[in-house]
């Protein structure tokens, strides 16, 4: 090809696997976020597995074409659902026949690409304001009276922040003597996500606190009485999924396909 025969390196192949595990990360909270804005109930295990799926057969195809974009979800969008409030299926597909149109005529591409950047930025503005105040409401289960929970919400927050900043102002000051676990650090410590999450999730599960102190059994509660079954089977199946499934029984065993 253009570029010579492939290579795979170890450093390349560490560097993208931490990439993409931030990526679902990321995804399966953009799940949330998206059913929360939508008015629909959360998604079940099998439609989480199955985003994922969808998005690795579209990084392996963006991959196998050329470009080497990843394929994930993106909170814009997610904010655009919140802004709009427009949340149909129907509406994804026609923007996504427009975004077809427009890389494939310039002239279209040179229309959006014109808009003045403080509208964008304006655009921005709210829909990441919103996309955090969906994640800030989760806390709405949460005892915040209690100092463990302020204690582990503060010092997450703060270093879920400090950290990436600092990483990436300083990533050649990381140098372990392995420079594909150098790589490893270095996608890791520039995902907040990663960092503040996953030391929340360490702090709520190592500092002792009681179910109601924690909010799980508030959050069990508001769940098990907004899981509406019927409906979170109709929203979530795929057209014909029961009928391959009654040809072909074996799918039924996959993690991806609705119970």
């Amino acid at each position: 090809g253009q570029f010579g025969t492939p290579r795979v390196s170890i450093g390349g192949f560490v560097g993208m696997f931490a990439g993409v595990i931030a990526g679902i990360i990321e995804s399966i909270g953009d799940y949330y976020a998206c059913a929360k804005l939508s008015g629909a109930p959360p998604p079940p295990k099998y439609a989480l597995n199955r985003g994922i799926l969808m998005e690795g057969v579209g990084c392996f195809l963006t991959g196998l074409c050329g470009p080497g974009i990843g394929v994930t979800s993106y909170s814009e969008n997610i904010g655009a659902i919140g802004l709009t409030k427009v949340g149909s299926r129907r509406v994804i597909c026609c923007s996504a026949i427009l975004m077809i149109f427009i890389g494939v005529i310039g002239k279209f591409g040179v229309f959006f690409a014109s808009l003045p950047e403080p509208i964008i930025g304006g655009m921005y503005l709210v829909m990441f304001g919103m996309i955090a105040a969906v994640g800030i409401s989760n806390l709405q289960f949460v005892d915040l009276t209690s100092s463990r929970n302020i204690f582990v919400l503060g010092v997450s927050l703060y270093l879920g922040l400090v950290i990436p900043n600092w990483s990436v102002k300083n990533a050649d000051k990381i140098d372990t003597g392995s420079k594909e676990f150098d790589q490893l650090l270095v996608v890791v410590l520039q995902s907040g996500m990663i960092i503040g999450g996953g030391l929340a999730c360490f702090l709520d599960n190592t500092i002792p606190g009681t179910d109601d102190e924690r909010g799980m059994t508030s959050y069990k509660l508001a769940t098990k009485g907004a899981k509406d079954v019927p409906l979170q089977k109709e929203i979530y199946r795929v057209p014909g999924t029961q009928w391959l499934i009654s040809k072909v029984p074996f799918l039924s065993k996959l993690p991806f396909v609705e119970d």
